[in-house]
């Protein structure tokens, strides 16, 4: 009699469980792609990476313009006295720090940017997420990297994505 009654106790809670979970409406969304390609996510994406282009361009012209002073330097080594060539070569090994310094300030400044600008993204959609499911009755929303298979119908990137353009079209990173 024990065990029946532990036995009717787990199955009325297994079947109230199911029905409840079975009233939940679902749907997934593309972060990845909503970040790329949302008005102010593709602008933010296109200035960091003209900004990386820039810089690389700068730097690969310095360590170009570094390295010929090594190979003149080392040239004009047997010319010059042993203190002469090491007052030189202390001079060329300054500039590389600079320019390393410079260099991994640069990197480090373009990361910062983009942390910021997707913190931004994400604290502008967050409201948009939480009105569009207590619009549509969503009970969740999942990332879509994490969904193994699912109906297209349950998809609601686009439409998100349409209005966070409307409400956010651009990041100023400047």
């Amino acid at each position: 009699m024990k065990y029946f009654v532990k036995f009717f106790v787990v199955t009325f809670l297994v079947l109230i469980s199911t029905y409840s979970f079975a009233e939940q409406k679902i749907a997934f969304i593309d972060m990845t792609y909503v970040l790329n390609k949302s008005k102010a996510g593709k602008g933010a994406q296109d200035y960091l990476n003209k900004t990386f282009k820039e810089n690389q361009k700068k730097f690969s012209n310095q360590e170009s313009d570094l390295k010929k002073q090594e190979i003149d330097l080392l040239a004009k080594k047997s010319e010059m006295t042993q203190d002469e060539y090491k007052v030189k070569a202390d001079e060329l090994r300054k500039k590389v720090v600079d320019y390393q310094t410079k260099r991994r300030d640069s990197l480090e400044k373009i990361a910062t940017q983009r942390a910021e600008a997707r913190k931004k993204l994400l604290e502008k959609l967050d409201p948009i997420l939480n009105k569009y499911s207590d619009e549509n009755g969503f009970t969740l929303i999942l990332d879509k990297k994490n969904v193994i298979k699912g109906n297209t119908q349950l998809d609601i990137t686009e439409p998100i994505i349409e209005v966070l353009n409307k409400e956010l079209p651009s990041l100023n990173l400047k």
